[in-house]
């Protein structure tokens, strides 16, 4: 019997349709039937929606009237939209893009009436736990607020959770760090190039948790239809030491992993150098604070609550791994 409080999606928009997730949103939107637009900006990459039949809206989160214009008529947000970067430099487009950007679309949601708002939140936005159990929605932030991309994250939630007090019908997805198809900018997926190229000559401590884009997909979907107003709902994936992450992809690729485990203070005070070298030359650093903020801490998480909710499952880790090499490999991304 279908549930009588289930959404129904028909038409859509999805702010950064052509980034990683959105691009994968909305194809698999599409093959439901749905009709589906996409916000962009006029120089956005293409490749993740070409042969898509979205309907192309150029605008701009941080612009509330070309948001108005493109919400009209659509009875479902998915906002994935954020800057991912682990490095200062990007701290103040951080502030403005995931933070204010997603003030602007939440409250413009509100206008117009839109009935289904999905934020793609992070893990990022929640905290980590020193007692040895998985982390879940419950678990505050509780790092250090100069972590540029964590702390936009969480703060980007408060608005979330400010319009919702006005009447948003929202709901929060955390996804973990994604690998799959058409991560053309290689965020999750740079963890397969390094490992592949043989540019991580070694390991360090602490735990990650990574998903596949289709699981993370299916969550947001399931979100929209049945997700309960306020909720946060962790898209999460396997539980991995760094070393057994390295070691499964270094398997699945036929490379030979990195052996060696770098000491932490030494890992720690390299970071603190590559961040004063980005702040000369304003280029990205090979390593950053903000990218091994975890180290020592294994960042797990528990996905029972979508699991309970609406049928959440993960799909294996090699696997995953496997699909998304074999993507890269088509598009001529890695290194023969």
């Amino acid at each position: 019997m279908p549930n009588p409080t289930q959404h129904h999606i028909k038409k859509v928009l999805i702010t950064s349709g052509t980034g990683f997730i959105g691009s994968n949103l909305a194809e698999a939107l599409l093959k439901e039937g749905c009709q589906v637009r996409i916000l962009l900006r006029d120089n956005s990459d293409l490749r993740a929606v070409k042969g898509l039949s979205v309907e192309h809206f150029i605008g701009d989160i941080l612009d509330k009237n070309s948001l108005r214009q493109a919400m009209d008529g659509c009875d479902t947000v998915f906002h994935t939209a954020a800057i991912v970067a682990m490095w200062k430099k990007k701290g103040t487009e951080q502030k403005e893009v995931n933070v204010l950007g997603t003030k602007n679309v939440a409250e413009v949601a509100l206008e117009t009436g839109v009935k289904k708002f999905v934020h793609t939140s992070s893990i990022a936005a929640l905290g980590y736990r020193t007692d040895g159990k998985l982390s879940d929605e419950t678990t505050d932030f509780n790092w250090n607020t100069q972590l540029t991309y964590k702390y936009s994250k969480h703060l980007a939630e408060l608005e979330i959770f400010k319009a919702i007090e006005k009447g948003l019908d929202a709901v929060i997805v955390n996804p973990a760090v994604v690998i799959g198809p058409k991560d053309y900018r290689f965020h999750g997926g740079s963890l397969i190039k390094r490992v592949s190229s043989g540019m991580v000559p070694f390991y360090i401590d602490g735990g990650i948790n990574i998903v596949y884009i289709d699981d993370v997909v299916f969550g947001h979907i399931q979100a929209a239809k049945v997700g309960r107003i306020g909720e946060r709902y962790v898209l999460g994936g396997t539980n991995l030491t760094i070393k057994e992450a390295f070691e499964q992809v270094a398997e699945v690729v036929g490379v030979t992993p990195p052996k060696f485990k770098a000491p932490t203070l030494l890992v720690k005070s390299a970071a603190k150098f590559f961040d004063l070298i980005s702040s000369v030359t304003g280029k990205k650093p090979f390593i950053s604070s903000d990218l091994i903020a975890s180290i020592g801490i294994n960042f797990w998480f528990n996905t029972e609550k979508a699991e309970r909710g609406f049928g959440y499952q993960i799909t294996p880790f090699k696997e995953a791994v496997k699909k998304t090499y074999v993507w890269y490999k088509a598009e001529g991304l890695l290194e023969s």
